[in-house]
């Protein structure tokens, strides 16, 4: 095909501080010499053209071609349809020699009967152009050295690829080439300056140089292959704002003239080039070689475009910040349009607007996967009901690096034109506004623009508006720095009723606060505002919510004692089963005790647990311990477990809740402590989307709190809790028969383990006392710890012991008074059990050793079983019971991580 290279430029002196540029110029078949100052250089310079950008930005691409229209068009006539396939290879798959054999490979065993390819410059050269530009603005000497790094590259790549007279010509092209851009960027570097028109003549030879090799290349397999140079045949009207129109009319009229001439099955054309109707070479502008596959596309009518990357597909979220996201089999056009503005590394809207015209599929595919099939963005698929297939949401996508303005006064109200003032304003400043929303009353409108734009479209509007703030109408113009977009994206939006309710819920159970909604009537996406440090987190909630990818817990264990250890120990057994078969992941970022605390970005490796908190563990520090496990942004929900008795731990809990931070625990201290800061971590609790699990603080594994809690919730009221809430007392009593002592019992419990270190603290009935008021203050009793009658089991003579030992050994001196409390019970067919007793006709509790019948149910149980019976009106007559073990390392810990994985299922892993 007729291509003109560029014909040597020549730069004489002219004026002072002025050069004059003879450069002969192909318009038509007519060269022309301009005479061009430097200092006043023309924008119709000769040798403008467009650039292939490999960054978010216009960029370069060309050496000027031979546009002229010839009148003598042969007969030929371009066949279109079905029969065509068109693909599309970025820079990175054009990056070396091995990977272009390998686009060869893919074209040639494509089975379609015609194929068209369009191709960017290799990876990294557009960059190198734009770097000579510099360094010859510059007057860096260093751009000829730069320049043959350039040449060598690509004379490397042909000699790996080619041989023969396609490498003779090839190279022969190359070197002309380079030698017209040493003279070019030679005129540069004298100017010290570079018209757009120049350095699209420097930047643009990347995509000519590609498309020749990979033509030659595919050649060599044997198939009739020709390349295009873009220019001869798509039209495009420049309409401002650094956009153009393709003009399809003459595009299709110059696609049929060239084709006359290169009648061939195969072509590889170059991306990003076009030509304006008056025949000057101009660029695409961004994302411009996929603008040309797709325009090429509606020109053939093919039956697809398959744009090739380096991902196997477009996903559901970034998978650098969503690790389970996952690859869309389909999106629709209006989805991908969608997904594309918010960020997501889609498409460019442009490139889908020409093919969905004609219907036709855009395929993304892997060229370094090409087992993976991708994903197609098409017409959105319909079942024979007419019933939209395919999820709700397709995809979440975020934008950094916001700033929300907002405009507010009751004069805003009812005034037409206040809208269009303040975005005029903002127009004024060159401003790009991201999202709008405005509240119905129009009391205010708010809109979110890039954080970098913020201060000057402050300055507008406080200009513009000056006259209505001070006066009043309007209260304010404020600026909220730091803030993302998080946008839901889903064509089945508009159809599926909810979907907007489990986005914000999602949300608040994360505990993030949205500063402001968009949403338009198609549904096709929910915005919302958030602050960007919950970026990462929002993303990683909504995400899991919609697409059940694993509902993953930050966990802190405080604590790593008898019961710690044992929950640790049984996480690290469930572990696996719980990620495969519920897809729950229980992530233990710290474990800390005391004095030690192991901490981990990932997760600590549950099992060796303890040989890291000995090898790796640092001093113990409960504020960095939480903001460690907390600060991690990549898992959305964190829970502290306290696992401790520690009233000093369980002080943190409101600043934990209060902060977005769940808690579990079976420490009684909280709820049985002061009232008043009780009901202050209740109604905290009530108010926030923050969980407070608490189930083991009463009945170890036994489900008592959830149990009062079902009763209460569906309207039954509590007449009286009664129970054996200690596994050691119910021990004791238990095996506190026939001629057997109480200190030989209580001896005996200890030396099991069954005890405290100091029986001494199951004795006294504090801790049954605070179960009592736990239940009471759940039934809506509002008792303090000091209203407890308490009877204690340890004799007032021996509260002053100094050791357990010393207790011990003068408990036998006591035994009389029980055992003639036994032996009256028993002379009236009754036993003695340690109960707590919740009345609550009366609004009172009480810890007592009582007598019952021995056909009672606490006279039956056996070992340290624990038994709460509830009277309720619905079960007045026949109290629902509730029996057990209520002690042990192993049911507690079972019920604190029945609480965890309730939590789980709050958060939306499936239950």
């Amino acid at each position: 095909m007729p291509v003109a290279s560029l014909a040597k430029v020549s730069v004489s002196p002219a004026a002072a501080g002025d050069f004059t540029v003879r450069a002969p110029c192909i318009y038509g078949k007519r060269l022309v010499s301009n005479r061009v100052s430097f200092g006043k250089l023309r924008r119709r310079s000769c040798i403008g053209h467009c650039v292939r950008s490999e960054l978010q930005t216009s960029r370069v691409l060309g050496s000027v071609t031979d546009l002229s229209l010839d009148n003598s068009v042969e007969n030929g006539h371009l066949p279109k349809g079905d029969s065509w396939a068109v693909h599309k290879f970025g820079g990175t798959c054009v990056g070396n020699s091995e990977r272009i054999k390998d686009v060869a490979d893919v074209v040639v065993k494509d089975d379609s009967e015609r194929k068209l390819v369009v191709v960017s410059a290799m990876a990294k050269v557009t960059d190198m152009m734009y770097d000579l530009i510099h360094r010859a603005q510059s007057r860096d000497d260093s751009y000829l050295s730069a320049l043959d790094a350039v040449l060598e590259k690509h004379r490397a790549t042909a000699l790996d690829l080619l041989d023969g007279d396609e490498l003779a010509s090839f190279l022969s092209r190359l070197h002309e080439d380079v030698n017209n851009l040493k003279a070019m960027l030679r005129a540069i570097y004298i100017a010290g300056h570079a018209t757009e028109s120049f350095s699209d003549f420097v930047v643009g030879h990347g995509e000519l140089w590609s498309a020749q090799m990979l033509a030659a290349v595919v050649r060599k397999s044997g198939l009739d292959c020709t390349w295009m140079d873009a220019r001869d045949v798509l039209v495009v009207i420049p309409t401002g704002s650094n956009q153009v129109d393709p003009d399809f009319v003459e595009s299709e009229k110059r696609l049929e003239k060239w084709f006359s001439q290169n009648s061939t099955k195969i072509i590889i054309a170059t991306g990003f080039i076009a030509s304006t109707p008056q025949n000057i070479p101009t660029t695409l502008k961004r994302d411009g070689s996929d603008f040309s596959a797709a325009i090429m596309g509606a020109l053939f009518r093919s039956h697809q475009l398959t744009i090739w990357t380096d991902v196997d597909g477009v996903y559901s979220a970034d998978p650098r910040k969503v690790s389970e996201a996952v690859i869309l089999k389909t999106l629709s056009y209006q989805e991908a349009w969608e997904m594309s503005y918010f960020g997501a590394n889609v498409l460019h809207p442009r490139t889908i607007i020409p093919v969905m015209k004609y219907d036709i599929p855009i395929v993304i595919r892997n060229i370094f996967n090409l087992s993976a099939p991708g994903t197609m963005i098409c017409r959105q698929i319909e079942d024979e009901d007419g019933y939209k297939l395919d999820a709700p949401v397709k995809g979440f996508a975020t934008i950094d690096n916001l700033a929300l303005v907002n405009v507010e006064g009751t004069g805003m109200a009812g005034v037409p034109g206040t809208a269009s003032d303040i975005f005029s304003a903002v127009k004024e400043v060159g401003a790009n506004v991201i999202m709008i929303s405005q509240a119905s009353s129009e009391h205010s409108v708010c809109f979110a623009v890039p954080e970098k734009e913020v201060n000057a479209v402050s300055e507008a509007l406080r200009s513009k508006f000056s006259e209505a703030l001070q006066a009043g109408r309007l209260s304010q113009i404020e600026v909220i720095p730091n803030c993302s977009i998080l946008a839901a994206v889903g064509q089945k939006m508009a159809s599926t009723p909810g979907v907007s309710c489990t986005l914000f819920s999602a949300l608040a159970k994360a505990n993030i606060n949205v500063r402001a909604i968009s949403q338009g009537c198609s549904e096709y996406n929910v915005t919302v505002v958030i602050k960007r440090e919950d970026s990462v987190k929002a993303l990683r909630a909504v995400h899991s919510r919609f697409f059940l990818s694993r509902t993953t817990l930050a966990m802190g264990i405080i604590g790593p004692g008898l019961i710690g250890a044992t929950l640790l120990d049984q996480l690290r057994d469930q572990a696996a089963v719980l990620k495969q078969e519920f897809n729950i992941d229980l992530r233990v970022l710290g474990i800390t005790g005391s004095k030690s605390m192991l901490l981990s970005e990932i997760g600590i490796d549950l099992s060796r647990w303890r040989e890291l908190v000995n090898e790796k563990g640092t001093e113990a520090n409960l504020d960095k311990f939480t903001q460690q496990v907390h600060g991690n942004h990549f898992i959305p929900n964190t829970v502290l477990v306290d696992c401790t008795a520690d009233s000093a731990i369980a002080s943190h809990y409101y600043d934990w809740l209060r902060k977005g931070i769940h808690v579990i625990t079976p420490n009684k201290k909280a709820n049985s402590g002061p009232l008043d800061q009780y009901l202050k971590l209740r109604d905290l609790q009530r108010k926030s989307y923050t969980h407070y699990f608490y189930e083991a603080t009463v009945g170890a594994g036994l489900p008592i709190i959830s149990t009062l809690r079902g009763l209460l919730e569906t309207g039954d009221k509590i007449l009286r809790i009664e129970g054996i809430f200690s596994g050691t007392l119910s021990y004791l009593f238990n095996t506190f028969v026939g001629d057997r002592s109480f200190s030989e019992v209580v001896a005996e419990a200890k030396d099991a383990g069954f005890t405290e270190p100091d029986p001494r603290d199951d004795l006294s009935g504090t801790d049954v006392a605070r179960k009592v008021i736990i239940l009471a203050r759940e039934s809506g009793l509002k008792l303090d710890l000091a209203d407890l009658p308490i009877r204690s089991l340890v004799p007032e003579p021996l509260k002053g012991c100094a050791s357990a030992e010393e207790f011990m050994e003068k408990l036998p001196q006591y035994d009389d008074d029980l055992a003639k409390e036994r032996l009256e019970a028993e002379n009236s067919g009754e036993v003695l059990r340690y109960v707590g007793v919740v009345d609550a006709v009366n609004q009172k509790g009480t810890v007592e050793l009582r007598r019952y019948k021995k056909e009672h149910p606490f006279a039956q149980l056996a070992g340290s079983d624990n038994i709460i019976a509830f009277t309720t009106t619905r079960y007045k007559d026949h109290p629902l019971i509730v029996r057990g073990p209520g002690a042990g390392a192993q049911v507690t810990a079972g019920g604190i991580f029945s609480d965890i994985l309730r939590l789980a299922s709050y958060l939306g892993a499936p239950s």
